[in-house]
């Protein structure tokens, strides 16, 4: 029976070693999935030493499920990736948000009528800007979510 993997921690960087153990996978096979996988990138700093970052993490742990438990070649766990990433891109462009598992609550547009009467002109811009920026940051963390399942 398979041993679950740990859950990631709340951190900006991981060491090899660190995602290592996240993931299940030596150090040497994540530094071979560097050069099959080009999406994992990871940051290298003095003395060539690589720190990964959450998506990364997922990805390596996705990368891994292909490989090990759902029995790609590395050759199709590359094109898998990729599918799976443009899938993701083309969904982000269309603006369509997945909202598996999740309760949608309808609101009354009224509420919104008088906020907008509440905005002054040249701060609607403003408040378009922060919207637009929160909107980028679910999709974001909709993607991270996704990415465990």
């Amino acid at each position: 029976m398979e041993k679950a993997l740990p859950s990631i921690p709340a951190k900006r960087y991981f060491t090899i070693g660190e995602v290592s153990d996240l993931c299940g996978v030596k150090p040497h096979v994540l530094r071979y999935w560097e050069q099959e996988f080009t999406q994992l990138r990871p940051m290298k700093r003095r003395g060539n030493r690589r720190y990964y970052q959450h998506h990364e993490v997922l990805m390596i742990r996705r990368i891994r499920d292909l490989l090990y438990d759902q029995g790609f070649t590395i050759s199709g766990a590359r094109n898998k990736l990729q599918e799976l990433v443009q899938v993701e891109r083309d969904k982000r462009r269309s603006g369509e948000v997945m909202l598996d598992g999740v309760e949608v609550i309808e609101v009354e547009d009224s509420g919104f009528e008088d906020f907008e009467d509440s905005v002054m002109p040249d701060e609607r811009e403003l408040v378009s800007q922060k919207l637009l920026f929160v909107r980028r940051e679910l999709f974001e963390i909709r993607d991270l979510l996704s990415a465990t399942h």
